[in-house]
């Protein structure tokens, strides 16, 4: 049986449709041959959920549907990859194909689409100014990073967004000659100044600091001092290692009298996954934008499925627990609405690790934990996800951070299915959804290091603001490394391009939802609340709808 199955396979992939089979693909493809059971419909023998065993009258014609799903992938080579050929067998089961019946969008399996990815487990994905695409790193990042990848990764940030802003249709000459060809934005290099005192130019760059202490704006081909006298700041936060616009008048002095600021023009997830849909940017195995569009359907029907996010769950304070039991026992009794996933941001103690008593209490904390999942068997499909905050141990100022070391989460992984500690940023995946994960005081740092913000803003302008900062830089620590360091070869697990789904921005400054250019970005504000401790708020996201919505909880009540 074993030969015949295989002759099938050798038959349809590599004689009929050319395609070399490596060994990892071929024994996928016989896995789920024994898995899928039997149907008087050849088509819809691979759509049907893995069960029996599959009649061998079907495998020739079935093998010939899969295979021609996998040629449709925009990123298909001669050789059959295994996340090819895994994606294009779940839209099969999806039974999105334009050739085949659908099947109940409610029905399909959604926890076999949801996946979490740690910031050190990313490929490294670097972009090459020079083809203006990504490309894969051959080799793995490294932590200690060498002397070329502290100038070149700041490179790539800075070519990315001019990528963006050159394709924005401001910024774009017309195809045509005419009398609208002048009209257009023109970018013009640091280089390209020297003579032309007197004059306007629109630059784009990183604000910085020279050796002097000056503000400067610094491109790919030099810098120039900034005059910031006159200045008027446009709508965001700025913050040295921003990446900006600027529009001004270069001096006999040899500066630029800058007249207007502002950051670059983002550019929505849609518009970026129709150009780089075939870059594996997670490490999960590239989805296009049109496998995307297959996905929606089943999205939109399930609406049920939500993900549970708090954050600075602090575990030593005597009301976090009883008030945690109080919101997982309700979540618990609601079979229908039991939330997917469940995500705890850190700090998990209240005054950090460090200090008389602090490692007990972490220990005492996460027991105490694991004991109340044991508690709720019924919670036990879900999936558990915690992220370090900056105060937990071994707590580092650098970007990304590693998980909670084994000591904290050996008893409760090998107690609680589905349970993982992941980094700091981490990423969660469902479907052709992204959403980010970071827990960081990020409001605080960069209010505390403004070079300029449009005057006359109110609190509720600052929450806008530090939403559109952050997504137009395409970057989630906008800052230079002397305020907050990153980890050079791991930067790329900092961007934000494309654009995610949803970005939790999860901070100790109040809480707050809002959508900017199709990214719904929210903080969950703390689990317990700064005073009296008797109010605990949390936000719920619902991947139907792209939007999180408040809950909270009085123990007082």
């Amino acid at each position: 049986m074993v030969r015949s199955m295989r002759a099938a396979i050798v038959k349809v992939f590599s004689t009929k449709y050319s395609l070399t089979l490596s060994a990892p693909a071929l024994d996928y493809i016989e896995h789920v041959l024994r898995e899928v059971r039997s149907s008087d419909h050849d088509r819809a023998a691979l759509m049907s959920s893995p069960q029996n065993e599959i009649a061998q009258d079907g495998w020739i014609d079935a093998l010939e549907f899969w295979a021609r799903e996998y040629l449709k992938g925009e990123d298909t080579t001669s050789i059959v990859s295994l996340p090819g050929l895994k994606r294009a067998y779940e839209i099969l089961q999806l039974g999105t194909t334009g050739d085949s019946q659908s099947i109940d969008p409610s029905e399909v399996n959604v926890n076999a689409h949801f996946s979490v990815v740690d910031s050190f487990d990313m490929p490294a994905v670097h972009f090459d100014a020079v083809r203006g695409g990504f490309i894969v790193a051959k080799t793995k990042p490294d932590i200690a990073g060498t002397a070329a990848s502290r100038s070149s990764y700041l490179r790539e940030r800075w070519g990315i967004i001019k990528e963006v802003v050159q394709r924005n249709e401001n910024f774009t000459p017309p195809a045509v000659g005419g009398h609208d060809r002048a009209n257009y934005l023109k970018l013009t290099s640091t280089c390209n100044l020297l003579g032309r005192a007197g004059q306007l130019f629109l630059l784009f760059g990183m604000l910085s600091r020279d050796p002097e202490g000056r503000l400067t704006l610094e491109d790919g081909d030099g810098r120039v001092v900034l005059d910031m006298k006159d200045a008027v700041p446009g709508e965001g936060l700025f913050t040295e290692g921003c990446m900006v616009l600027i529009e001004g008048e270069y001096t006999i002095e040899d500066n630029v009298r800058v007249l207007a600021m502002g950051h670059p023009p983002s550019e929505k997830r849609d518009v970026a996954r129709g150009l780089y849909g075939h870059v594996d940017f997670l490490g999960g195995g590239a989805i296009s934008l049109k496998d995307e569009e297959k996905f929606l359907p089943t999205v939109l029907a399930n609406t049920q499925v939500s993900f549970v996010v708090f954050s600075d769950v602090w575990l030593d304070h005597p009301r976090t627990l009883v008030a945690l039991r109080r919101v997982l026992e309700g979540y618990a009794d609601a079979a229908e609405y039991r939330p997917m996933v469940f995500v705890f941001c850190g700090d998990f103690c209240q005054r950090g690790w460090e200090g008389e008593g602090g490692l007990k209490a972490y220990t005492n904390g996460f027991n105490a934990l694991t004991d109340l999942l044991l508690s709720l068997p019924l919670l036990h499909q879900s999936h558990f996800v915690f992220v370090p905050g900056p105060l937990d141990p071994w707590s580092s100022s650098t970007l990304p951070r590693p998980a909670l070391p084994p000591v904290f989460s050996k008893r409760l992984l090998s107690r609680i299915p589905n349970a993982r500690f992941v980094s700091n940023p981490c990423r969660l995946r469902y479907f052709g959804q992204e959403i980010v994960i970071c827990r960081e005081d990020l409001m605080g740092r960069i209010l505390r290091n403004l070079v300029g913000v449009k005057s006359g803003e109110e609190v509720a302008d600052m929450k806008r603001y530090l939403v559109q900062t952050v997504l137009d830089q395409a970057h989630l620590s906008p800052l230079p490394q002397s305020v907050r360091p990153t980890l050079w070869e791991f930067d790329h697990a900092l961007r934000l391009y494309p654009m995610p789904t949803a970005l939790v921005l999860a901070d100790k400054y109040e809480r707050y939802e809002l959508t900017y250019e199709g990214c719904h970005v929210f903080n969950p504000g703390r689990f317990i609340s700064a005073g009296t401790g008797g109010e605990f708020e949390w936000s719920m996201y619902y991947p139907a709808t792209g939007r999180s919505e408040r809950s909270a909880l009085s123990l007082d009540d």
